[in-house]
């Protein structure tokens, strides 16, 4: 049925209003915290994070270049998170070799190298 959650979809599913989106802030801190606790990649990204945010918000001339420089950082932070995301499901599913899985963790890992990427662009075009 369009439009209607089954029941069967999720138990997690039904709360609405603020109640959801106190849940939903309570899950998102709970992720952030998990990342933290868990991931290396995360960790090491955040603390340059914690450099280059501030830097960006610095060097910016304007508010568009404020927001390349920190967002493009930020935007680090969240493919990261994504990917960190996908390798969990995967490694939930099996930890046994396979092609497929190893496709989903390169190709997270390509998303977060092509971030990096941009974010290095952005930084070279807007201050050189």
């Amino acid at each position: 049925m369009q439009g209607k959650v089954e029941a069967a979809e999720s138990p997690f599913k039904g709360e609405t209003g603020l109640r959801r989106l106190i849940a939903a802030t309570r899950n998102s801190f709970a992720g952030f915290a998990e990342a933290v606790r868990c991931e290396d990649a995360f960790r090491q990204e955040l603390i340059l994070a914690a450099i280059f945010v501030p830097l960006g918000l610095w060097l910016g001339g304007n508010g568009v270049e404020r927001a390349l420089l920190a967002g493009s950082v930020v935007l680090i932070l969240v493919v990261e998170l994504l990917n960190s995301a996908v390798e969990a499901t995967v490694d939930r599913i099996s930890f046994e070799n396979h092609r497929l899985a190893k496709r989903a963790k390169d190709i997270g890992s390509a998303a977060v190298l092509l971030t990096l990427v941009l974010a290095a662009m952005v930084w070279a075009l807007v201050l050189l």
